[in-house]
């Protein structure tokens, strides 16, 4: 089998690569801050072990990100641009039934679509605790100052590692801090809301967005799993992808 992609309309029009792998049940993959589709899913191959069990892998590349646009006007990047983005490219796709998952800014994203009115039969949400959901602000504003001092950062500084992934994937910071004024916290009680069950997979070692376990607990039906990794690792195991297939198979 091999990736294909289309590129599909966003919120406003905006053009948004969509890679697709597979034919079966499809599972929407929303990537990470600063990665890519092919970074997340594809390249370590859980987009093919999704495949493999009989389901269609959906990956767009985020706005801002990879292939697909990334505009330099502010106006493009209201409150929530990737929610509009997501429920945008449900309707393109025509998906009725299926189940989403995101890892890390994608977890976010696919919280707040949910709360926004998507309805996928299962969630997974990757690289996320409950303390990266609530205190967003916080974290936003690290990867804003990594983005403001990027020609400053030197080895040894906590925003060095966020300038090297940001050099690797050629990112675009303009558009990049845009995106990143227009995503929310989420307050823990609107968690309540979520009915679908819910996968919190996690690296033994990624804190980075605080407690898996106790963001698991906040939902209705939520569930843990620890996976061998850090933040930036995880998705590099083939325990993630086993982990994701068993629980959308179960």
């Amino acid at each position: 089998m091999d990736v294909t992609t289309d590129f599909l309309p966003g919120w406003n029009g905006a053009q948004l690569a969509v890679h697709r792998l597979g034919a079966g049940r499809p599972v929407l993959l929303l990537h990470g801050l600063f990665s890519t589709a092919d970074v997340n899913w594809i390249k370590y191959g859980t987009a093919a072990q999704l495949a493999g069990a009989g389901f269609e892998a959906i990956m767009p590349d985020l706005r801002a990100h990879g292939a697909s646009a990334a505009p330099h006007d502010p106006a493009a990047y209201p409150a929530d641009v990737l929610v509009r983005d997501a429920l945008a490219l449900v309707e393109a796709l025509g998906l009725t039934d299926f189940d989403l998952a995101g890892f890390s800014l994608g977890a976010r994203t696919a919280v707040r679509s949910v709360l926004a009115g998507l309805s996928p039969r299962r969630l997974v949400l990757g690289g996320m605790g409950l303390e990266g959901l609530t205190g967003w602000a916080r974290r936003s504003a690290f990867f804003i100052d990594a983005i403001d001092r990027f020609d400053a950062i030197k080895r040894g500084d906590p925003a060095y590692f966020a300038q090297a992934f940001m050099k690797t994937q050629r990112t675009d910071r303009v558009a990049a801090r845009l995106l990143l004024g227009s995503v929310d916290d989420t307050p823990p009680e609107a968690l309540r809301a979520i009915g679908v069950p819910t996968l919190v997979v996690c690296g033994t070692d990624d804190q980075d967005n605080g407690s898996g376990p106790a963001l698991a607990s906040a939902l209705p039906d939520g569930r843990f799993v620890e996976v061998p990794g850090t933040h930036m690792t995880s998705v590099t195991k083939r325990e993630l992808g086993a982990a994701i297939v068993d629980f959308l198979s179960d």
